[in-house]
């Protein structure tokens, strides 16, 4: 097997952190990495939704969902990995909890850290979260955008979406 390259911790803000995707998907999948010593100490993984709730809730929601999903029940890696997560309650469309994201992106160690944004919305919110990022300033040269298939409806939706992420993103950044 090849030597995988130290990754430097990071942060990783996951829009629509409370939904299905990122509950079971996202999240076990980067608690497998976390297992296999693939998540550098000092990550921070910050969820991000309309509800109206708190870290100890979307802990508690993430522990479920990893609980049902592999079986992590009562670990030491589950209570480790847990405690990376923090949470965010944000109208993407609005103001409402943006001003709470700049200051969480802004307590990160370091200002070269790598920010990835990860958009597990419905494609109708993907154009209103990247103008939100650009227009805070939350966008550095080392920031990330991934987003989730499908992207629009139709080839015209598509291309909206595209040409939001473009505005916000420089192509190297998706």
């Amino acid at each position: 097997m090849t030597p995988q390259a130290a990754l430097s911790p990071f942060d990783l803000v996951i829009f629509g952190g409370t939904g299905d995707l990122a509950l079971r998907k996202l999240l076990p999948a980067l608690f497998h990495r976390f297992v296999e010593g693939q998540i550098p100490a000092g990550t921070r993984v910050l969820g991000i939704a309309r509800d109206v709730i708190g870290d100890d809730e979307w802990r508690a929601r993430a522990q479920a969902a990893l609980e049902r999903a592999d079986g992590a029940a009562g670990t030491d890696a589950l209570d480790r990995f847990l405690r990376l997560l923090s949470y965010c309650a944000l109208d993407i469309e609005g103001v409402a909890g943006w001003d709470e994201l700049a200051r969480w992106l802004a307590a990160g160690e370091g200002g070269d850290r790598v920010r990835v944004f990860y958009l597990a919305t419905s494609p109708a919110l993907f154009a209103a979260a990247c103008d939100g990022l650009r227009s805070r300033g939350l966008i550095d040269e080392r920031s990330r955008v991934v987003i989730e298939k499908p992207i629009g409806r139709d080839l015209a939706t598509a291309r909206e979406i595209n040409a939001a992420i473009g505005r916000a993103f420089e192509e190297r950044n998706t």
